[in-house]
């Protein structure tokens, strides 16, 4: 058991990572539709907090967390806390859908790491695996490289920005795959990598979306989760972040479910300049592509169920603010990235008439998030990376990046997104089809105050999202707010119900 490590929080959001197989080739960086070269920002990923706990490949104790002041959860205790358990007791696991999740750099280790995460925790094998036979049936595990990317160290005392730092990436890669595969065990997941996260702020977002374009025009995934975002008032025009939204456009029209992260600073984000240190928006704002009509938003909780079983509430042992909320569930998560956009009008699926009792107001434009999902690294999952421990990556660990192999727990609207993603896996197969964009559907299920109280846990508490003294937050109410979106779901409930509403042809 090595020492513990706490880990300051990220000022800005985290950025996604990648991984290292390359079953389908590289594909050049063109793919898809282009943006014209105008400033932008650097997508981050939503890794905000983590605790290195050990380097051994066996899990740390619920006690060892204990004395770390966390709680860890396990994929059978996240998916018994939301009811998910008992879908996949019925057989539905994601089987025969295919989740996409796009990072980017990448490194080597991600799909033993993968590995070693679903043999710690009883989870199917996956083809792909190292060392694993491929048989009839088996989940798949691949990647797909966008361009070629350069792993290099900075040189010695580089006062470089930070914002191609590899480790911190790593860590957000091994969160999305092994949240994907935790909540939808049966699912494929495509690990769709690009090639930098910051060029001179104009190449990172475009390959991103360009990467997404590729994945849908080739009909190689169903679903698409993404834990990255930034400010919308950090691109350089309004137009330069409209001409990104190429690949959302042609995921509705090809039926697949997107969803991204609503960001890990409350109300607080950055501009793109100066590059070394962004200036705040001195104003309430919300993060870009979670603000996007036809992106699924996805904000944060404190989840206070016991850590082992997932299947009661626990008020007495440490994580979060669990504690100082007894006989609450789930608390609003104080990070979670939420709010009113700045380009995109209130979208119809967003109706004052039928908001949920109690709901905060919408506004004219844009409300994030749309539903949540545990965040908090105090009451976070447990991660397996060996990145920062990979001496030919060219990995840095500046004050503040993971600089050790083993298991961590990680905090994040990156964790949300991921799990959401899995939850969709299952829904299109409960469905068997794709459903497409899921806002519709969820806001008329949460119209009705039966299925509202049945399908979602209502998240009413906590004070705000306020993370800066100078900028105001959103509170947590009943029905919808600007926090915690509708709630987080009853799985057993919400899943069947979406399926049975999906009005989306499988294309």
């Amino acid at each position: 058991m090595s020492r513990f490590i706490p880990r300051r929080r990220l000022a800005l959001l985290a950025p996604v990572a990648v991984a290292a197989l390359a079953v389908f080739g590289a594909v050049p960086v063109t793919a898809g539709h282009s943006s014209r070269a105008v400033a932008m920002p650097a997508p981050r990923p939503a890794v905000s907090e983590f605790t290195h706990l050990t380097s051994s490949t066996t899990p740390p104790s619920e006690a060892d967390c204990y004395s770390a002041g966390r709680r860890c959860f396990t994929p059978q205790s996240l998916r018994a806390s939301y009811g998910v358990d008992r879908l996949i007791a019925a057989g539905k696991d994601g089987s025969g859908v295919t989740i996409a999740i796009v990072d980017s750099f990448g490194y080597p280790t991600v799909a033993s790491d993968l590995k070693v995460y679903s043999q710690q925790f009883g989870l199917p094998m996956m083809c792909g695996f190292p060392g694993v036979t491929c048989t009839a049936g088996m989940p798949t595990f691949s990647e797909l490289k966008i361009g070629n990317t350069q792993v290099k160290a900075p040189p010695p005392g580089s006062k470089g920005t930070g914002q191609e730092a590899r480790n911190i990436w790593a860590l957000e890669v091994a969160l999305d795959v092994q949240m994907a595969h935790a909540t939808a065990p049966g699912a494929n997941i495509l690990l769709v990598t690009t090639p930098t996260a910051e060029t001179l702020g104009v190449q990172g977002f475009p390959q991103m979306m360009n990467a997404e374009q590729y994945v849908i025009d080739h009909g190689l995934a169903d679903v698409i989760s993404q834990s990255f975002g930034s400010g919308e008032e950090a691109f350089g025009s309004t137009q330069s972040l409209l001409n990104l939204r190429h690949a959302f456009i042609s995921a509705q029209a090809k039926g697949v479910t997107v969803f991204a992260s609503s960001g890990d600073g409350g109300t607080v984000n950055s501009y793109k300049e100066p590059v070394k240190n962004p200036r705040t928006i001195p104003f309430p704002s919300v993060i870009w592509p979670a603000s996007d009509p036809l992106v699924t938003a996805v904000g944060g909780t404190y989840l206070c169920t016991d850590a082992e079983t997932g299947t009661h509430v626990d008020s007495v042992n440490p994580g979060g603010k669990c504690p100082l909320y007894p006989g609450e569930r789930e608390v609003a998560w104080t990070f979670s990235g939420g709010g009113f956009s700045h380009v995109f009008p209130r979208p119809a699926y967003q109706n004052p008439a039928t908001a949920p009792a109690g709901s905060y107001p919408y506004q004219s434009t844009r409300g994030i998030p749309d539903i949540a999902y545990q965040a908090s690294a105090g009451t976070g999952p447990l991660i397996y990376d060996t990145a920062p421990g990979d001496v030919d990556s060219g990995l840095i660990c500046p004050t503040g990046d993971p600089c050790s192999n083993g298991w961590y727990v990680v905090g994040g609207t990156s964790a949300s997104a991921p799990q959401w993603a899995g939850l969709a896996a299952i829904t299109d197969q409960i469905a068997g089809k794709r459903l497409g964009l899921i806002n519709d559907d969820l806001y008329a299920l949460a119209a009705s105050s039966a299925t509202y109280a049945a399908a979602f846990y209502d998240i009413a508490t906590m004070n705000t999202n306020q993370t800066d003294t100078s900028i105001p937050g959103y509170p947590a109410t009943p029905g919808w707010d600007p926090v915690t979106g509708l709630g987080t779901p009853a799985a057993d409930v919400l899943l069947p119900a979406l399926a049975a509403a999906a009005s989306t042809t499988a294309p």
